[in-house]
């Protein structure tokens, strides 16, 4: 009976975290959502409702707590506890990325670099977190390896997307008569945006980190950690 309760609890360790990642994928789609269309109210909903991701990762941290403490996992088991506590870690830093899309959203009024694609990008970090939950979820190595290979197609994407940006601004010729507000609100948006592109540089990096803790659990793998 012990160990039928034992491993019960690893199952239900397993399916918390996958809901853990439903509810962040669904705050990203918010945030992704709220920075398209500038809605203030879905905005201040990604925003109050990161307190909810928040307790559900302390929830979490103290079931693999108490897994290690009262259980003492060994090998494989070890390896699937440690995996989930890194990838809660990761989801959680997910859902502040989101709160961050939030707040830029409210911040910002219109795009001012309608030919940088913010949401393709996004699209794109969005389905790697998707498929890095699925992964974990399969057991999938050749999955992991995938997902971090895409990481490369992101990283390109936000490099030429800040170039954009900053050569713009490089080019931008003030008149003299240029408002010192309307200068100090231009630089505030392109501020916002670099942030923007940075933030889903990031969570395309934790998708990677989902992935590599996915592939140590299932193989012993360190090498998409380093």
């Amino acid at each position: 009976m012990a160990r039928k309760g034992y491993q019960q609890k690893l199952n239900e360790l397993r399916e918390d975290v996958l809901y853990m990642g439903e509810v962040v994928q669904e705050r990203l789609r918010m945030g992704l959502a709220a920075l398209e269309t500038k809605d203030e109210e879905l905005a201040e909903e990604v925003i109050v409702r990161d307190a909810e991701v928040n307790e559900m990762y302390l929830e979490l941290e103290r079931e693999c707590t108490d897994l290690i403490a009262l259980q003492q996992p060994v090998a494989g088991d070890l390896r699937f506890i440690a995996a989930s506590f890194k990838i809660i870690t990761d989801l959680e830093r997910i859902a502040d990325l989101a709160t961050n899309l939030g707040k830029y959203s409210k911040q910002a009024t219109k795009d001012v670099y309608p030919d940088v694609d913010v949401q393709g990008i996004g699209t794109i970090t969005l389905e790697m977190i998707e498929d890095a939950m699925a992964a974990y979820a399969a057991k999938d190595v050749s999955a992991c390896y995938e997902i971090a290979a895409r990481d490369d197609d992101v990283d390109e994407r936000c490099e030429r997307a800040s170039e954009i940006v900053v050569r713009d601004l490089i080019e931008t010729e003030l008149d003299d008569g240029v408002e010192d507000d309307r200068i100090e609100r231009m630089l505030q948006d392109v501020s916002r945006l670099l942030l923007t592109i940075r933030d889903l540089e990031r969570i395309g990096d934790h998708a990677v980190n989902i992935s590599a803790r996915t592939l140590y659990m299932v193989e012993n793998d360190d090498e998409l950690l380093f």
